[in-house]
């Protein structure tokens, strides 16, 4: 790398974003994000790292910064729904992969917050294709229980994580299966026994019995419930303590299972064939306050009514359209059109493809929806819609949808100006900013391909003479 390439990389790592200000982004074709159509001659203006107005008619406040976006997109900012950004570079190189702990003696409490590197290289390339937000989840190792997942800003900053502990990961299906000991049967019981073990503990840190249902909808003890965190320490050691000697979970494995019994922490459970999505749903009878979310179910549209009913989200891949494994038997890429057309809440993930550096082809994903309506016989998407899923739907599905994934007033500031439709392979990110802060597009990519794009054929080594 020459030294110019290795001062800009210097430079671009230490350097910080300009502080919000106000800003008024005028005369460009806006997108809401929450499903509806695109505005023409729209305004977006954000205030504090909020935004305050977007649509058409907006006024320019006195004093704003404004960023003329005639004949360009503005849109807000890329939701990853399901991803693993920020936890590996290089997935061979196990010093640079912190995706999954296969030695490691916990499970469900393993909390991927502290292993998010902010200045991974593939953080850079997503934010610079306008990926603002991501969801971020660990991979399972000799336990269903993956961990606790996080959803992050892809800010240049130090500061990634939006919201820590957001959610428990689990898998299910082929995988759970073999995880468990070699069936979906054995899957199931220790994902039930599992269940239990916390609502046993939860009850014995509160002061109440299992006998007594511990964590069903309207017990007195829901208004006891206190986060985790401010259990003190001898309690929870005593508790652990005086739990039975068969127990499979370690105390911390079945504390940190509390909160989702209580319905404070969603529970994010990733299943492919029909009955397994049903046998999830099913879930909730026993444990009524459990807040699911669906990852991948590739055959939700044979159920999709179950599903619309149930009220669960679904964080779906969108081009899962091969019977690449016997849960899988029923993909099409339909799927995703069918579920919303029955009244799924659906998101686009990117479960199981290259989910830590391509979210930054959602936008195809989504675009590839689109035109999947002139397909006789296919289920697409509207653009609306298709813009949703991966802005406001992988947002609402995750609990945020009043903080991110639209450009509604009061949102977190997330907003990406392209040159043209977003949704199309050849549009070009030109602003994102994150929290109001416009953000530097930049990253090692970029800078190789500067390099390379015009050079003098005498700088080149010898070899390439040859």
């Amino acid at each position: 790398m020459g030294l110019h390439v290795l001062l800009a990389c210097t430079a671009l790592a230490s350097a910080s974003p300009a502080l919000a200000q106000t800003v008024a982004i005028t005369g460009g074709i806006v997108a809401i994000g929450d499903g509806s159509a695109p505005i023409e001659g729209g305004t977006v203006v954000i205030r504090d790292g909020r935004i305050v107005a977007a649509g058409a008619g907006v006024a320019v406040p006195a004093g704003a910064t404004v960023v003329d976006a005639s004949g360009k997109w503005v849109t807000p900012g890329i939701v990853a729904g399901f991803s693993r950004v920020g936890l590996v570079e290089v997935d061979a190189v196990d010093p640079t992969n912190d995706t999954q702990a296969n030695g490691a003696p916990f499970s469900a409490a393993i909390d991927v917050a502290p292993a998010i590197n902010p200045k991974a290289s593939n953080i850079s390339v997503s934010r610079a294709a306008g990926v603002t937000r991501a969801v971020v989840a660990p991979v399972s190792a000799r336990s269903i229980f993956a961990g606790q997942g996080a959803v992050i800003d892809l800010g240049d900053d130090m500061n990634p994580i939006t919201r820590g502990r957001a959610f428990q990961f689990v898998e299910l299906g082929e995988t759970g299966a073999e995880e468990a000991g070699g069936s979906r049967a054995a899957a199931h019981t220790l994902f039930r026994n599992a269940l239990r073990e916390a609502r046993d503990l939860g009850g014995t840190l509160r002061g109440t019995s299992s006998r007594e249902g511990g964590l069903a909808s309207g017990d007195p003890v829901q208004q006891q419930d206190l986060p985790l965190e401010e259990i003190p320490d001898n309690r929870l050691l005593s508790s652990a303590l005086d739990r039975p000697q068969d127990v499979l979970l370690t105390r911390f494995d079945a504390a940190a299972l509390v909160p989702v019994l209580q319905g404070r922490q969603l529970l994010l459970v990733h299943v492919e064939r029909a009955s397994d999505i049903l046998q999830t749903l099913a879930l909730k009878r026993e444990f009524p306050r459990l807040r699911l979310v669906l990852v991948g179910a590739a055959e939700g549209w044979t159920v999709a009514d179950r599903i619309a009913a149930s009220g669960v989200p679904v964080i779906a891949n969108a081009l899962t359209d091969l019977p690449s494994s016997f849960e899988q038997l029923a993909a099409t890429q339909s799927n995703i059109g069918r579920m919303v057309e029955a009244g799924v809440d659906v998101g686009i993930g990117m479960l199981g493809e290259d989910e830590a550096r391509q979210v930054r082809i959602s936008t195809q994903y989504a675009g590839n929806l689109v035109a999947l309506n002139d397909i006789p016989g296919a289920n697409g998407l509207t653009w609306g819609e298709a813009f949703a899923a991966i802005s406001s739907g992988p947002a609402e599905a995750i609990g945020l949808g009043g903080e991110i994934g639209s450009l509604r007033p009061g949102r977190r500031a997330d907003v990406v100006l392209w040159d043209s439709d977003p949704l199309e392979l050849s549009s070009a990110v030109e602003g994102v900013w994150i929290d109001g802060v416009q953000q530097p597009l930049e990253n090692r990519q970029t800078l190789l391909r500067d390099r390379y794009r015009e050079i003098d054929r005498g700088a080149l080594p010898e070899a390439y003479d040859h």
